[in-house]
């Protein structure tokens, strides 16, 4: 594809590595454990703070999937929230890392920047458009417990 076809602005590339705004959560107990009780996990590391309290985790831990249900919400014009020019957009998916369990009881700071940006021809989509996101989730104690790797598709859609 010729350099001056591409719809990666310079706005675009700039934004690479940005950090957005900080979004802050308390982790809840009763929210851990509705949290389980709607996906069916009956772990009682997640559901009964006293069985919990004698493992080697010493208390109620959330499960991995519970950070799905944090919404990173950015606010302002954060570079991290540059939009693609294409209408028609896909979830590409979603890569989880996890280093810490999440414990009831902490305080989780998520912020997402834009790791990666570029195009590929698609067949009968045309040119896409591909970007990575990348949101950190961090405890009270400055360590990451996780990292989620989402790539989104956009597409001009073919008549």
């Amino acid at each position: 594809m010729a350099e001056s076809e591409s719809v990666i602005t310079q706005e675009m590339k700039d934004a690479i590595g940005v950090e957005s705004k900080p979004t802050v959560y308390s982790i809840e107990k009763n929210a851990v454990m509705r949290f389980a009780q709607a996906i069916g996990d009956t772990n009682p590391i997640f559901t009964d703070e006293d069985k919990a309290s004698k493992t080697p985790y010493k208390g109620m831990i959330a499960p991995p999937t519970f950070l799905r249900s944090m919404q990173h919400v950015s606010t302002g014009e954060d570079e991290s929230r540059i939009k693609s020019p294409y209408p028609a957009n896909v979830d590409g998916g979603s890569e989880w890392e996890y280093f810490e369990p999440i414990r009831v009881g902490d305080t989780i700071t998520s912020t997402t920047y834009l790791a990666d940006i570029h195009e590929r021809q698609g067949g009968k989509f045309g040119n896409m458009l591909i970007m990575i996101r990348e949101t950190k989730y961090i405890n009270q104690s400055k360590k990451t417990v996780a990292l989620q790797r989402t790539t989104g598709i956009s597409y001009q859609p073919q008549d």
